[in-house]
């Protein structure tokens, strides 16, 4: 078991969604913030989590824009996949023939799909009380609050759990330093699918947003039980 982490999140979310409900003025927004969390000693075993993805037009939050959101809850002990979302949406600009290529998402499928501004708050509604788990959260928090910010003028944030930060902690810990380096140790990829690997999960095809969310949420789960003690609190992980 790994006794820490290399940098100790201290980010006071809940004194933060105090803070927000005082400035906040969309109602979906405030509902969302006045949901409580949990509190920040509350074991990893006894939370519920919310995995989600995006599949956007490109890298660049500033320009591009999302067309599919995949969300699913879970537990350490099980994936509610009863209860998991997808939606497609239509970006504000053209999709780019290499952004077409990553995704699978044409043309035609962001047709008659609606813009973020209609189906956002069910978002919210599924992210309301519960701790994000996302592989990369700039890509997540960053793509969120720029796309908010120029539909409604407010962004958003929202406790995470990046397991891909995580599996590069544990990879830097298990494998990093200098005497491992000399012996031919390296830490390895934390790309979503070899991480998965490392764990003997199944292979995935990638970049479709709720299979990605799903990937994400099975490698919490491997993360922790491979390396946690998941009686730690909450407070230890998210960011």
């Amino acid at each position: 078991m790994l006794k820490k982490l290399l940098s100790p999140p201290s980010i006071d979310w809940l004194g933060k969604f105090e803070q927000k409900l005082k400035t906040t003025q969309h109602s979906g927004l405030l509902q969302y913030y006045s949901t409580p969390l949990p509190d920040p000693h509350t074991p990893l075993s006894e939370i519920e989590f919310l995995a989600m993805d995006f599949e956007t037009t490109g890298l660049n939050p500033d320009k591009d824009d999302i067309v599919s959101i995949g969300t699913v809850p879970f537990t350490l002990r099980r994936i509610f996949l009863n209860r998991a979302q997808h939606w497609t949406v239509r970006p504000r600009d053209n999709l780019a023939d290499e952004s077409v290529i990553i995704h699978g998402i044409t043309h035609s499928d962001i047709l008659d799909a609606p813009d973020l501004s209609a189906i956002f708050e069910q978002v919210l509604q599924q992210m309301a009380g519960k701790i994000m788990v996302v592989h990369c959260q700039a890509i997540e928090r960053q793509f969120f609050e720029r796309a908010l910010q120029r539909r409604i003028h407010q962004g958003i944030e929202f406790p995470v759990i990046d397991t891909m930060a995580l599996e590069s902690r544990i990879q830097q810990l298990n494998h990093g330093g200098l005497w491992r380096r000399l012996k031919g140790e390296k830490p390895g990829s934390v790309r979503l699918g070899l991480s998965r690997l490392r764990y003997g999960l199944p292979s995935y095809p990638p970049h479709h947003a709720l299979t990605d969310a799903i990937a994400s949420a099975e490698l919490l789960q491997a993360q922790i039980a491979h390396h946690f003690d998941p009686n730690r609190p909450i407070k230890d992980f998210w960011c």
